[in-house]
Formats: C-alpha cells, structure tokens, sequence
C-alpha cells in the first residue's frame, strides 16, 4: 500500500490587494494618531470599491488627523496612481464617517497606572512558533509572503515590466518525510497592464521571482507550478474585489498552519488585545521553542474586558515537547507578564520605533526586513537554563 503524502498550504496577497489597501489605510490613520497623541484610542475601519474609499470606526485622540490625505498617501505609495487602474489616489472619492470611542469601554481601560489597565475586550488570541524555519515560522506562508514582497519590490523599482500592483501567491509543502520538507507546488496570480505578452510575463514570474525566493529558503526548485491560471488578469484591486479591514487574518498571521482568534489587527491601537496579545503570544511561543521547550509550539491567552490578568493561559506542543507541559506553563509564568499595560510598556507599542502601516501586509510575524519587539529571543537563554533546571 502506497503512503500517502502530507501536504499543506498557505496564501499571502500583495499591498495591492484591495483588502491589504485598507489595512494600510487604518493603520497608516493609527500611525499618525500615535505621532500626534500616543495615548489615542482608535478602531479604524476602511471600505475600498472602485474610485471610492469609506474610512469609518471609532477614534478618541487630541491629533488632527487628515484622513482622506493619509488614504490618498497609502494609495499614491502602493502605485494606484491613475483611475484607469481602478482607483486613482488623487481622482477617488473618499468619505470620512469617524466617531469617539465609547465612554463605557473606556472607563474599564483607563486606570491612571499602565500596569493595572483593563484589555480593551473580551477575546483569544494565540501565538505560534516551529522550528521548521530559520524565522521559527511555518514555511508554506513564510515562502507565500516572500514571493509577493519580492514581485512588489521588482514592481516599484521598474524591473518587472508589465506588472500592476495587486498579487496572490499561494504555496504548498510536502511534509511526507519530516526530515526532508520540499516544495510541492507554488501559484502566483498577478494584475497586468493589458497590452503584455502573457508568455514573457509567466516566465519572467517562474524564473525571476519562484525560483530565486525557493533557492533561498535551501528548497528545491522542481516544484509545479501555475501563472495566472485564468490567462489575464488586467482588472485588479478595488475596482476588480471590494477591499475592507481584517479579512486577511490567516495571511496576516501563520497561513492556517495555527489557530486564530478571530479577531483582526489592523486599525486598531495596542489597547485592543486582539492585536497587542496576539504580538505577545507570538513572542511567547518563539522564545519558548528557541528555548527548546518544543519543536512546535502554540500559545492561547484570553481576555475579559477591563479586566488587567488573562483569564487563562494554555498551550500545545503536537507531541514535540522536549520537557513537561507544567515546566513550560511554569516558565511563562515565571517570565512573561501578559497583561495589557505591561505588553505596550514591553513593546513601546504606544511609541513604536517602527510603523504599524510596515506590518500591515507581508505578515505581523517572521519578518527578516522589520525590527519588531515581538520576534525578538531575548527571554530564550533564562527560560532554557530554568527549564533544565525543572528536569
């Protein structure tokens, strides 16, 4: 009887996808917020259709905040520069329909000290990490993203002739033998001007962008691959798809390879844990497994809202544990402190040296060209030296 093999498979999409342009919308608003106040509260929701975007959500700040000029920005620096692409960053109509946050999700946020400030809801949220890939990521989505960051920078740079700004990569791992992962099949669907020749476009996409991203991941490069399977692809973007915030969660986070939580990241400030708890979880989860608590590694936190302490912390290994799941719960105890104030302090999440618009396509984790707070290891000597002290 033949063996079955094992595959499994990730998406990511380019800034020019119409629900990635909102993302960067939001928190390019989010941004700029926190530049002028960084004690600003703010949920930012975007729609984008054809020639229109819809900025709506609930933001408490003392900035004055120029919404449709940061949306036309985001628009101008992605490349929809003309309405002939679908939506033009100087010629779109842009409809500003934004309010203050509730005084009564406030009132159980505020609490004069940081440390004691409530979660800005209720929610899960999970972390995830394996040793799989030198970004303790899970390679099908780390490949997806790299191939649409590098076809974008190619883009922007005019070195790859034809091409308009929104992608999709999708790609599959073979997991048959754990020791020898391998590419099985890679697919890219990228936006072009109408007049290209489709023959020259899919080669330059196989020999330029597939092949040189697996080469660099150490995999093989026999993989099957598609271009473009429909033939053309001219209309894209907003005009091709409706784009709004958070309906990327998978592409933002693991590629399906974890679970989620539910809830989105972009557009909203630190005090809304969805985001700052699932930044904090990863960064559990990866020091733990660089720590050698396990080859794979998730971590669940909940939250009530107002309340400062998770109302639960628990984790799975998938059998790869290399100590006890009470050493590795008693490690996060002992090293990580997951409550709402203490993450943004941890982070500078208020005061970020980075902007929350990088993160808002290519991934919030793994990311080899963002310094973030949250991929850093510097919690994984302390916790290996105690966990082979619990042996």
């Amino acid at each position: 009887m033949s063996k079955q093999r094992r595959l499994f498979t990730s998406e990511a999409v380019s800034e020019g996808h119409p629900d990635k342009v909102c993302d960067q919308i939001a928190d390019a608003i989010l941004d700029e917020a926190l530049r002028q106040d960084k004690n600003s509260h703010v949920a930012c929701e975007v729609f984008a259709t054809t020639e229109f975007i819809l900025i709506g959500g609930e933001i408490t700040t003392r900035g004055k905040i120029d919404y449709v000029g940061i949306a036309r920005k985001v628009l101008r620096d992605i490349g929809y520069t003309d309405k002939s692409l679908g939506i033009g960053a100087d010629s779109c109509r842009i409809e500003c329909l934004v309010h203050t946050q509730s005084p009564d999700i406030n009132q159980g946020v505020e609490r004069g000290d940081i440390l004691e400030q409530g979660a800005g809801d209720q929610g899960i949220m999970f972390g995830y990490a394996t040793k799989e890939s030198g970004g303790y990521m899970p390679l099908a989505i780390s490949i997806a993203q790299k191939l649409v960051r590098l076809a974008s920078k190619l883009r922007k740079e005019g070195k790859f002739p034809g091409a308009r700004p929104d992608m999709k990569s999708q790609v599959t791992i073979d997991y048959t033998d754990p020791n020898h992962l391998s590419i099985d099949n890679v697919l890219m669907s990228v936006q072009h001007d109408p007049d290209v020749d489709l023959e020259q476009f899919k080669a330059f996409i196989h020999e330029n962008i597939m092949l040189p991203v697996a080469s660099s991941f150490g995999l093989n490069t026999d993989f099957a691959y598609l271009v473009n399977p429909t033939g053309r692809f001219v209309i894209g973007g907003p005009e091709g798809d409706t784009g709004l915030t958070g309906r990327k969660l998978i592409v933002d986070t693991y590629g399906g390879a974890s679970r989620h939580g539910g809830g989105a990241f972009s557009g909203k400030d630190p005090s809304k844990v969805d985001r700052s708890a699932s930044y904090y979880a990863r960064y559990i989860a990866k020091n733990l497994v660089a720590a050698g608590a396990a080859d794979r590694l998730e971590v669940q936190l909940s939250y009530a809202i107002g309340v400062a302490k998770p109302l639960s912390i628990s984790l799975s290994t998938f059998h790869t544990a290399h100590y006890s799941d009470d050493a590795i719960l008693e490690a996060i105890e002992r090293f990580f402190d997951a409550r709402p104030g203490a993450i943004i302090e941890s982070f500078h999440l208020t005061e970020p040296s980075w902007k929350y618009q990088d993160t808002a396509c290519y991934g919030h984790f793994g990311r080899p060209d963002l310094e973030l707070p949250w991929e850093k290891l510097d919690k994984a000597e302390q916790i290996a030296q105690f966990l082979e002290s619990r042996k």
